[in-house]
């Protein structure tokens, strides 16, 4: 068992499991975590200063759920879940679990190209498909097409810096920051 950390918040510090039997999951460096969230905290192109509190979190392609659980310890009413992984989706919830975050999690075994037509919008999103899988275009198109995601909705996309992202039509990337080889877009929907 490999492990990364809650970075902070009510759950800081608290280790996140990471099996080595869940194949191909490549989690976020903490670093990588820890700017994303910052730039969400603090950059004008995230919350704008806003706290997550109250905010409706999807984590897409879940992995461990780390996206997810930071969300949580920083004060988010519900996260989401989601990857076509039953490995993946098992120890999302054995993580929320031991953070005594279930009643703020809901898990949906899914493929993200495909959802199915959302019961609410998201304030947040994060999507983090494997590298080089060219998923982060139809996974946003699904998104949008299902009603997903919020009006002021925030996306935030992790990719490798040799992928090109070229943004389907009515989205737009609003920042773009670069750690290592992982590139994390920040992407609203346009007008």
């Amino acid at each position: 068992m490999m492990f990364m950390r809650i970075i902070s918040g009510k759950h800081k510090g608290r280790r996140i499991e990471v099996s080595r039997e869940m194949g191909d999951i490549r989690p976020t460096s903490d670093f990588a975590r820890e700017a994303i969230f910052n730039i969400l905290t603090h950059g004008k192109s995230g919350l704008n200063g806003h706290t997550f509190t109250d905010k409706r979190v999807l984590d897409v392609f879940c992995g461990t759920g780390a996206f997810g659980l930071e969300a949580l310890s920083r004060g988010a009413a519900k996260v989401t879940f989601v990857d076509k992984s039953r490995e993946a989706i098992a120890i999302a919830k054995h993580n929320t679990e031991r953070m005594h975050e279930e009643q703020n999690a809901d898990f949906m075994l899914a493929d993200a190209v495909r959802l199915p037509r959302a019961r609410a919008a998201y304030d947040l999103i994060f999507l983090d498909p494997p590298y080089f899988s060219d998923l982060i275009v139809p996974t946003l198109q699904s998104l949008k097409s299902g009603g997903w995601i919020a009006e002021d909705g925030i996306m935030v996309a992790e990719h490798d810096a040799k992928e090109a992202l070229a943004l389907p039509e009515g989205f737009e990337a609003v920042d773009e920051r670069r750690y290592g080889r992982a590139v994390i877009e920040l992407i609203k929907l346009r007008g």
